[in-house]
């Protein structure tokens, strides 16, 4: 069966189409949908089947996978103590273009933190992934759609995203012309930050 493809507005996107999504979410259910950066997959975090699925999609691993949060008290649900200059940028910084690598505590399932002991946490700036989030009472998975196309790297045009993964997932939000330029990966997990990626965001405005 092919993907339900929604269009929604970040700027006010409409409750009941959100439900909709969350139903999906709920049931198991797979998606794609815009960040602030780039176009994300993702699922119930906490769903095993729906993770597997995820993985199976992108060819990678849970271990690999981050998390979307709906502000930085949802983070510290999901995150062992955060020391003070930790949190003092991060709020700044949040809602914002950035994955931050926090030390993961017991509520994180086992199938995305096995071998490590961190999670990658986004809270982008964009009301569609929050909201769901908001609506769904936990976070969702995130990992980046990307393009065959060397050049390109990044899937922007959701009706293209469409068109490839409509036998793939249960639902495509279009949320207009995504980005081409991913999140600002941030280990905060030592005594310092360490940017492992560069992306959108720049942490040392921030600092």
């Amino acid at each position: 069966m092919s993907a339900e493809y929604i269009r929604l507005y970040p700027e006010n996107p409409e409750s009941h189409k959100l439900d909709q999504i969350v139903k999906v979410l709920e049931d198991g259910g797979v998606i794609i949908y815009p960040t602030d950066t780039v176009y994300g997959i993702g699922c119930d975090f906490s769903n095993s089947k729906a993770v597997q699925r995820v993985c199976q999609i992108k060819n990678t691993k849970p271990n690999s996978l981050s998390i979307i949060c709906y502000d930085l008290s949802e983070i510290s649900e999901y995150t062992k103590h955060l020391n003070t200059p930790v949190f003092k940028v991060m709020k700044k910084a949040l809602p914002g273009p950035f994955t931050f690598i926090l030390e993961a505590n017991s509520n994180i399932p086992k199938t995305l933190n096995a071998k490590k002991k961190t999670v990658g946490i986004r809270v982008p700036d964009n009301n569609i992934p929050r909201e769901l989030v908001r609506r769904l009472g936990k976070p969702i998975i995130t990992t980046s759609i990307r393009d065959e196309d060397e050049v390109i790297e990044y899937s922007t045009d959701p009706e293209l995203i469409y068109e490839k993964y409509e036998n793939l997932v249960d639902i495509v939000i279009d949320g207009g012309y995504g980005g081409n330029v991913p999140s600002t990966v941030v280990d905060c997990s030592g005594d310092y930050f360490e940017v492992l990626r560069e992306g959108l965001g720049d942490i040392e405005a921030y600092m």
